[in-house]
């Protein structure tokens, strides 16, 4: 089994050496065919220089802090093999559950296979926040797993062809697969108390998380047909728009002055509001028909095809006899 590690870290100096060697002794017992490659995230604290020193590696340095979406993103551009796990740097992950990763992979014949820290070792503040994010996305997204925090996960390359990361994607990284038909696991995961360094994550990281929950939820539920959502509530509010309207030349034939009623007013509002609503649900139709034809990208995912030709080629047999 080829297999590429891929460990983004930010000021975790205190780390890397240890991770790496528990990473490497693994990947070495298993008889993986295995590279390492760590992302250092604009680090201040000399990890780049301490991970530079580490064998066997594939180092890649960021010029500033680009967040753990973005190094994971360039982790796996720059990985070479056939299966992608990807990690935290903190050594909170167990790197000894990487082979149960992959076994589940391909013994259940999934595309993706999630962490699931059932016993996490954080703080209570971290705790409580991550089980509310969890609900909230079971809530609008239902990706099927149980924790979409943890980074430990094992990938079939083929998840990635047309698939890139930004913001905070990274924590959605299977509802996102999902969407396109990639098959999703979960198996229950060894999560370690940290032990040297500080967290990384802040109040500005869950908001910035939340936001990006919003736009898988749209993207999942109207990626291919913007304009069902849009259109839909542009119509909606135009239908209010006509029944205000006719509430305002009812109360106008009953002689009542239009400066005094707010309803001429709100009429167009309504009419409006819907129109520009209507009318952005087309453009953003167009876009996006023009995203799939300029990119290659399609909104659905083939996993194999079958030709057989095995009675036509009998049958010319035949004719040429």
């Amino acid at each position: 089994m080829d297999l590429s590690v891929i460990i983004p870290v930010y000021n975790e100096a205190e780390n890397i050496a240890e991770l790496h060697r528990e990473v490497a002794a693994v990947c070495e017992a298993a008889g993986y065919d295995f590279e390492i490659v760590i992302v250092d995230d604009g680090s201040t604290d000399g990890t780049a220089a301490a991970a530079a020193t580490l064998q066997p590696l594939h180092l890649i340095t960021f010029r500033r802090n680009f967040g753990q979406t973005a190094a994971i993103d360039a982790g796996i551009r720059h990985a070479s093999n056939t299966y992608i796990v990807t990690m935290d740097g903190d050594l909170q992950n167990d790197p000894t559950d990487i082979p149960r990763l992959l076994d589940y992979l391909v013994t259940h014949d999934v595309d993706v296979v999630s962490g699931w820290r059932r016993d996490r070792k954080d703080g209570f503040a971290k705790h409580v926040v991550s089980r509310g994010a969890n609900l909230l996305r079971k809530i609008l997204i239902n990706d099927g797993i149980h924790d979409s925090g943890c980074t430990l996960k094992a990938y079939r390359r083929e998840c990635f062809e047309n698939l890139r990361l930004y913001g905070e994607m990274h924590r959605f990284i299977p509802a996102l697969l999902k969407i396109k038909g990639f098959r999703i696991g979960e198996i229950v995961v060894n999560h370690r108390p940290r032990v040297a360094g500080t967290t990384k994550y802040t109040w500005s990281r869950t908001v910035k998380g939340f936001i990006d929950m919003i736009t898988v939820w749209f993207w999942n539920k109207y990626s291919a047909r913007p304009l069902h959502l849009l259109g839909g509530m542009g119509l909606a509010l135009t239908g209010l728009g006509v029944c205000s309207g006719v509430v305002t030349i009812y109360n106008f034939t009953q002689g009542q002055g239009m400066s005094e009623t707010a309803w001429p007013i709100l009429t167009m509002f309504l009419f409006l509001s819907g129109l520009q609503l209507f009318v952005s649900g087309l453009i953003i139709d167009i876009l996006l028909k023009s995203h799939f034809e300029q990119t290659g990208d399609c909104s659905y995912t083939i996993k194999g095809i079958v030709s057989n030709h095995g009675a036509e080629k009998e049958s010319q047999k035949t004719a040429s006899a």
